[in-house]
């Protein structure tokens, strides 16, 4: 089972800053001014860097397991289910054109159901996932 929820190290840097990365997305960093700060940056970055794989065609990576001292941090819920969809669909080496076809819409509405940029119902990409074996699972879970 994929999780959308990665493990952050947040670290204080020379400046008073707050540098945040992610061991699992090598490219992913940010900081800021505060704790609070940063903890909001990474959110911010980690969406950012999973859209990024989205958008070039490039894997995205697996989380592990947050180890004492990470912080997680989660993707929203709107981009956990269009990663879903994104890994689901790369997994079954089809075609957005094949996706289009099974759900019986044209290819311009699965571009957007993949677009990290475009809001999407959740519905729709739960039908999507369901046409490709797959389930959307959500937990909840008490902010830090």
């Amino acid at each position: 089972m994929f999780k959308f929820t990665y493990p952050a190290n947040i670290k204080p840097d020379e400046g008073g800053f707050f540098l945040v990365t992610f061991p699992d997305i090598s490219f992913a960093a940010t900081d800021g001014e505060s704790l609070k700060e940063a903890l909001a940056e990474a959110e911010d970055c980690l969406e950012e860097a999973i859209a990024v794989c989205i958008v070039d065609g490039l894997a995205i990576p697996e989380a592990s397991t947050v180890k004492k001292g990470q912080y997680a941090i989660p993707l929203s819920a709107q981009m956990s289910a269009k990663a879903a969809l994104y890994i689901a669909v790369r997994e079954e080496g089809i075609s957005k054109s094949e996706l289009a076809r099974r759900l019986c819409v044209d290819e311009k509405e699965i571009r957007r159901m993949l677009s990290p940029k475009h809001q999407t119902k959740l519905q729709r990409i739960e039908q999507a996932l369901s046409l490709l074996g797959r389930r959307l699972i959500i937990s909840l879970k008490k902010a830090a």
